[in-house]
């Protein structure tokens, strides 16, 4: 179980901008990103630095609008952001409530395939603390969606917590579990470095389809048939779960506002991450905002 204590928090932004540029794992394309600071109850907000008018995309579980090998928003105008979700889990690791993310592209950039350089970045410029107090979701009532033989819950608890399962036919992947206590900053040590996945017999099919153009050794972890294709092998000997749970913290963080609930995942992915989101937000007994 991931497990962290969001109470009696300020709001925090961070304490100076930020420049990133990488390639963005779907388009192949050189992405630049530019962070900077946000005054209180801004939120996360992605603003596309390469359109002129009605830009601005807030990171928003309303606004997901693909989930297909990522979580993708759009604003009401159309214009997208995609691969969102190892910015946010950063953000949600860091306990980052303000920020604008300016972005020249609608792909935000891969990376090493995990958090760990977005929290890097964040940790060397350094967090501001800001003169309010965080909003809390708290979850009042138990909330599950399923398809097919995967789920999704999230029900009430006293912290934020994460527990996870995974089952690949994999030999290498196969089936694994986290329960970790999330707790004095250890996010950046048991989560952060998880990197994204795939199978090396997957990724003509994914190319083909336009997906996976910028993916390499550099950012995912290749599973083959036999052995990992990575010549360093992996971070953890859990990484594939872990991943999935930093996916999830990402995603989770689309409610707007740090989540008190038990969440627990089993073979899920994006799509039903946004869905738990949407069912809960559906009925306003099912949850309660405290600061």
């Amino acid at each position: 179980m991931i497990a962290t204590n969001q109470k009696n928090n300020n709001q925090q932004t961070i304490a100076s901008s930020i420049f990133a540029k990488g390639i963005g794992l779907h388009t192949g394309s050189q992405v630049e990103l530019n962070l900077q600071p946000a005054s209180v109850d801004n939120g996360i907000k992605f603003i596309r630095v390469d359109k002129k008018n009605n830009n601005v995309i807030e990171a928003l579980w309303s606004n997901v609008s693909e989930t297909l090998l990522s979580t993708t928003i759009s604003n009401s105008y159309g214009l997208k952001i995609s691969t969102i979700e190892h910015l946010m889990s950063a953000l949600s690791g860091l306990h980052i409530d303000n920020l604008n993310i300016y972005i020249n592209a609608h792909e935000v950039p891969i990376m090493d395939g995990s958090s760990r350089p977005f929290v890097e970045m964040i940790e060397k410029v350094g967090i501001k603390k800001q003169n309010k107090k965080r909003k809390i979701l708290n979850i009042k009532k138990s909330i599950e969606v399923y398809e097919n033989n995967s789920s999704v819950k999230i029900v009430p608890n006293n912290q934020f917590s994460i527990d996870f399962e995974i089952d690949f036919p994999s030999q290498l992947v196969s089936k694994q579990s986290c329960q970790l206590q999330l707790i004095n900053g250890n996010y950046k040590t048991d989560i952060a470095a998880a990197r994204t996945f795939g199978f090396e017999k997957d990724v003509e099919h994914l190319r083909s389809n336009g997906l996976a153009l910028g993916g390499s050794l550099d950012n995912a972890v290749v599973v083959g048939e036999n052995e990992i294709l990575n010549k360093d092998g992996l971070r953890y000997t859990d990484e594939f779960v872990r991943h999935k749970i930093l996916d999830s913290i990402g995603d989770l963080y689309l409610a707007g506002a740090p989540i008190l609930g038990y969440f627990y995942g089993n073979k899920s992915g994006h799509y039903l991450n946004n869905q738990l989101l949407r069912k809960l937000f559906s009925n306003q007994n099912n949850y309660e905002y405290i600061s």
